[in-house]
């Protein structure tokens, strides 16, 4: 139920995105205490995206799940930002997290809700 939505104007070559997905997914169960069979990854590369307008490198993310502790939220920005940095070599300063906790009956999954 996890979901990790990474949208980057940084080039990533089909390999890398692949191990940056892997890794995220990794991290991402390993955060919120949930099995990695639940988690779901996408790396998207979006050639136009300007931060503090500038073109350089940046990184836009979204973590949902269902009971994402919202006091955790600084931890988890920490590592994010820190598993970019270390794959795409996007420095903190240029990535936004938006977390969000969804409720159970508003997340389907396998023709019906949590």
């Amino acid at each position: 139920m996890p979901l990790l939505r990474i949208q980057t104007n940084s080039p990533v070559d089909p390999a890398a995105s692949q191990a940056l997905a892997a890794a995220a997914s990794a991290l991402v169960s390993e955060m919120l205490g949930k099995p990695e069979h639940y988690v779901m990854v996408s790396v998207e590369h979006t050639g136009a995206m300007l931060f503090d307008a500038s073109p350089a490198p940046l990184a836009y993310l979204e973590l949902k799940s269902i009971g994402l502790p919202a006091e955790r939220t600084t931890a988890f920005s920490a590592a994010l930002c820190g598993l970019l940095d270390e794959h795409l070599g996007i420095p903190a300063a240029r990535i936004y997290i938006e977390f969000a906790d969804v409720a159970r009956h508003l997340w389907g999954w396998d023709g019906a809700t949590f």
